[in-house]
């Protein structure tokens, strides 16, 4: 297994974000970008020049959509990912565009949260929601790419059937273990007995689990939290997984470097 960590892509500098990945001894990265100002020729030239400057891959283009979002209990399944009606066609028209972005910088697959994904099969918004990432999926093939959902919101048996009712051969999952412990949808490593053979990317982040019914668990520092993450690594060894593990951590400034480092030092000893 390989790791890596997650570089934004905003406004701040993109080679100094590559500079600074590779002084942290880094060569992989997942690409992440909510602001689609940024997907355009100019951008992605920079990106390639930096990539090819200092060493690094892409591993993953996580790109986000627009509009109101909230990350919680109440408000999450109706404001989040493509699962809204209101703003299902707006997000998927985005997506298609990262999928183009991503074939510009040679990226062979983009993730992206789904929203709440309907647990129930016969619910009415099931299908439509299932004609979207049909769409999605068929640019990514065009352009070379899986499609892959992150964990989270959604439990492992009902993201399995997404992608089996689908009928797409190049749908896959980025496992974020620490979001289906803070979403309360499941432990980590049991999900993937559900849906090991298409987990493609791994984050390596923690938490704890929710302690009331409206808001998410609390994110915590990798081995600070409920992920068994020697168990988790052993289990991805045991189901052949031999792709990267992208370290996140969801707090800014020197506390959020010394974090990934720590990490990054526990998970080699790990793999």
């Amino acid at each position: 297994m390989k790791l890596g960590t997650i570089v934004i892509l905003d406004s701040c500098d993109i080679d100094a974000k590559f500079e600074k990945l590779e002084k942290m001894g880094f060569k992989y990265c997942q690409l992440l970008c909510w602001n689609h100002e940024y997907l355009t020729d100019e951008v992605a030239n920079n990106i390639l020049a930096s990539l090819d400057k200092h060493g690094i891959q892409i591993s993953t283009l996580w790109c986000g959509w627009s509009g109101y979002r909230v990350w919680n209990f109440i408000e999450g399944p109706i404001t989040l990912g493509i699962v809204p009606p209101d703003m299902r066609h707006h997000r998927v028209e985005e997506l298609l565009r990262g999928s183009d972005f991503g074939k510009k910088l040679g990226v062979t697959q983009m993730a992206t949260h789904l929203g709440f994904l309907p647990e129930n099969p016969t619910d009415p918004n099931y299908q439509p929601v299932l004609s979207a990432i049909r769409a999605i999926a068929k640019r990514c093939k065009e352009n070379g790419q899986y499609f892959i959902f992150e964990t989270g919101q959604e439990t492992p048996v009902t993201l399995l059937r997404v992608i089996e009712d689908s009928g797409c051969d190049n749908l896959g999952i980025n496992l974020d273990p620490a979001n289906l412990i803070l979403y309360g949808k499941a432990n980590p490593v049991d999900a993937l007995t559900v849906f090991g053979k298409y987990v493609r990317d791994v984050h390596a982040k923690d938490g704890n689990y929710p302690t009331n019914g409206r808001s998410l668990g609390e994110e915590k520092k990798v081995g600070e939290g409920s992920v068994n993450f020697p168990r988790l690594i052993e289990k991805l060894k045991e189901i052949g997984y031999d792709a990267t593990l992208t370290i996140e951590r969801e707090i800014s400034g020197e506390q959020q470097t010394k974090d990934i480092m720590d990490t990054k030092v526990y998970l080699e000893s790990l793999i």
